[in-house]
């Protein structure tokens, strides 16, 4: 059974940077995609960025391409989500997610079936 938690969110000043990182027990297949989602106060979940554990191939959001980067650490088994430039429409609670059976829509949160319970950020002087 794969259990993910995420760690490092904080209030943030705006233009400031953060780290997110969520550890996964269990192994890891490399056939799966892990992701980050978030979702805003009283918005729906988004998609933010992905990684192919396989090939280390990402995606992201144009939202926040240029700013974040997500990377994982196979000898830890841990995603990170490294937050540059925030800005106020960056606050959400951020989640981390695994697909196991990816079949190529790594921006569907129903293609996903383990959840982390998210960490707050919140960008804001």
């Amino acid at each position: 059974q794969v259990q993910m938690a995420e760690s490092g969110g904080r209030l943030v000043q705006p233009g400031g940077s953060l780290t997110l990182a969520c550890p996964v027990s269990g192994q890891i297949l490399s056939s799966y995609v892990l992701a980050w989602f978030r979702q805003a106060p009283g918005k729906e979940r988004e998609f933010v960025a992905a990684v192919s554990w396989r090939n280390n191939r990402k995606w992201y959001s144009d939202s926040v391409k240029g700013r974040f980067t997500i990377s994982r650490v196979a000898a830890e088994n841990t995603l990170y989500l490294q937050m540059n430039s925030l800005k106020p429409e960056d606050t959400a609670d951020y989640y981390c997610a695994l697909d196991p059976d990816y079949r190529g829509s790594y921006y569907l949160q129903t293609e996903y079936e383990f959840w982390g319970q998210g960490t707050q950020v919140t960008v804001s002087s």
